[in-house]
């Protein structure tokens, strides 16, 4: 996705069994949507920064929304049991959102765990990649973009870095082994 870009559409089950659609955010200001999962050593090491994230902005009209778009048939812990799982143990401040059939990733264009989009009130993108320069130990990170994009865009400031990198694990693409990406994503990494 090129920044400016519409949100895409999607339709997909939480973690609390219903379905949600991008239409259903839009009471909230901005829209941070990432890409997750449950097993990559990226995610467990950066979550908690990520809630304090979510949970900082979220006065400020910011509401941050999770999607699972790895194949469980790579990794089992990442399917639709193992999610619901880990919201109930951890309770984070976001739905969680399951990506079976991989298109929903496929549009936005995702290639790690985590990986960020933020959307201003008019569902454009402002900026993508990492949250943080260490996400696998999120307490010794030295930068944290995620802070930094959401602090200019609810002060209303100009996004002053777009784009970055993403930081974590690939996304594990169905019907391929672990360290396969589409050749379209090699390009961007």
């Amino acid at each position: 996705m090129e920044i400016g870009a519409s949100a895409p559409y999607f339709e997909l089950k939480s973690t609390e069994g219903r379905n949600y659609k991008l239409s259903d955010f839009d009471d909230f200001k901005f829209l941070v949507v990432f890409f997750t999962c449950n097993h990559c050593p990226y995610v467990l090491g950066s979550d908690e920064v990520t809630r304090q994230m979510a949970d900082k902005f979220a006065p400020k009209g910011v509401y941050f929304l999770a999607i699972n778009s790895n194949s469980a048939n790579t990794y089992r812990e990442d399917d639709f049991e193992h999610m619901v799982k880990r919201m109930e143990q951890y309770r984070f401040p976001w739905k969680y959102l399951y990506d079976e059939s991989q298109e929903i990733a496929r549009k936005y264009g995702a290639l790690k765990t985590p990986h960020f989009f933020v959307f201003n009130t008019e569902r454009r993108l402002v900026y993508t990649g990492r949250g943080l320069n260490s996400p696998k130990d999120g307490a010794a990170a030295s930068v944290n973009d995620l802070d930094r994009v959401l602090t200019e865009l609810t002060e209303g400031k100009e996004i002053s870095i777009k784009l970055t990198n993403p930081v974590g694990c690939t996304i594990k693409w169905e019907g391929m082994d672990k360290h396969w990406m589409p050749a379209e994503a090699k390009d961007l990494v």
